[in-house]
């Protein structure tokens, strides 16, 4: 959530912001009653005050003062019972809105109202010229029997998936060689819990508004009190250091949170219905800072450059795209994407958004910082960006790394992990 002082200050900001990311404007009604609730909070203290000095006076009247002086001040008490009943409504209703008002976008962020307006700024690595029509990576996986498409849906429902030989294997090797070059580079390697308090999936500021109801379409809920599944590991690393105030010194923070994570995707309907791309259960290995906020650039691009090193690593042809304002979501300062070239489907497709949130997120969670010299008590910035997420990944590793026969290469930075072998494919 944005500092109500800012918002008072650079009104046009904000309801430039609700425009260029398809929101509601509040912006008016929220400096009313940011106003009225001042208000209010001024008058309950002179009355406090009033209340105060005419108990010390009845304390020292005689018979005939007194009478007066105590109904005064139960008409005071009266009136400040009334206004801060007033006070507890309005404040309910002006954090409501504070929680409806998206971040602020940078100003290098393309604007548009959707993924048509996102630009890519760059393409990396030559695609593959081979000398066969590519398959899909679904189609390579019912060659080799590396999956159960059929049998997993009888058991588990449609969007899931298993990986059975050494195509798990690999999938297994992707995610291990990632974790190790993200400790390598001095990320803290943390495994985080699945299950999480709908709460703290709220307070990662994905969802606008204060109900948390707006999260049904998109969250499992578990059929318990206050517990879902979390669909990335941002929601736990996100509160690590909530209601904390640490020492500048400790700052930046820098996790490599592995987690397994569960969405509904109810906004996929029709859309990669078949393969590894869109399913309701993965696996990710998440990058996530907290920095100081004048840090927030140079740490961005350290998330990006180093999802930019995995994909040269993995030897597979990328774009990076900078997202539009009406796509980059609620909470975001500014994204780009790493997007894979998938030859099988002849697109690119998305492995990775590095995102900078300011101080957004900790606003939240109360996560602080106190700064040398001044003492002063600050607002830590966060960062994410994702390091790897399977099977999607391992859909591009596939696809890139084909040859005609339905075998796989091995990257050669993985072979290491795969037991020195340069090629997989289910013996006929």
């Amino acid at each position: 959530m944005l500092d109500i002082k800012f918002i008072r200050e650079n009104p046009d900001a904000v309801r430039n912001a609700c425009t260029v990311k398809g929101f509601a404007d509040y912006t008016d009604a929220i400096l009313e009653l940011d106003a009225r609730v001042r208000a209010l909070k001024t008058s309950t203290q002179i009355k406090t005050a009033d209340k105060n000095r005419i108990s010390a006076e009845i304390a020292g009247a005689d018979t005939c003062q007194r009478a007066p002086l105590v109904a005064e001040s139960k008409k005071i008490s009266a009136e400040i019972a009334d206004d801060e009943a007033e006070l507890k409504t309005l404040e309910a209703q002006l954090d409501n809105l504070l929680h409806s008002v998206p971040q602020i976008p940078a100003k290098d962020s393309p604007i548009g109202p959707d993924d048509k307006s996102n630009v890519a700024i760059k393409q990396v690595g030559k695609k593959r010229k081979l000398d066969f029509t590519p398959r899909t990576h679904w189609e390579i996986l019912d060659m080799n029997n590396w999956w159960l498409p059929e049998k997993i849906s009888e058991i588990s429902g449609s969007r899931e998936y298993c990986l059975m030989g050494e195509i798990a294997e690999l999938d297994l090797a992707i995610q291990t060689f990632v974790i190790q070059k993200m400790i390598a580079k001095g990320f803290t390697f943390i495994q985080v819990p699945t299950i999480v308090k709908p709460q703290m999936v709220f307070d990662a500021g994905h969802f606008p508004g204060g109900d948390l109801s707006v999260m049904d379409n998109d969250v499992f809920y578990l059929n318990m009190p206050d517990k879902c599944l979390s669909g990335t590991g941002e929601i736990v690393l996100n509160s690590l250091h909530r209601d904390e105030i640490m020492p500048e010194d400790k700052l930046p923070i820098k996790y490599a949170g592995f987690s397994s994570c569960y969405r509904k995707e109810a906004g996929a309907a029709g859309r990669d219905t078949r393969g590894l791309i869109r399913v309701h259960e993965f696996h990710k290995v998440e990058q996530f800072i907290f920095c100081k906020p004048e840090q927030s650039d140079k740490m961005h691009t350290l998330l990006l450059e180093f999802l930019e090193e995995i994909m040269t690593d993995l030897e597979m042809p990328y774009q990076v795209v900078n997202i539009s304002t009406g796509d980059m979501g609620f909470n975001k300062v500014r994204q780009h994407d790493i997007e894979a070239w998938l030859p099988g489907q002849d697109r690119y497709v998305e492995l990775g958004s590095c995102s900078s949130i300011g101080e957004f997120q900790s606003r939240r969670t109360m996560t602080r910082y106190r700064e040398n010299g001044t003492n002063e008590v600050k607002y830590c910035a966060t960062l994410n960006n994702t390091a790897m997420a399977l099977p999607r990944s391992l859909a591009a590793v596939i696809e890139n790394h084909q040859n005609a026969d339905g075998s796989v290469n091995v990257p050669k930075k993985l072979q290491p992990l795969m037991g020195g072998r340069t090629k997989i494919r289910t013996a006929k």
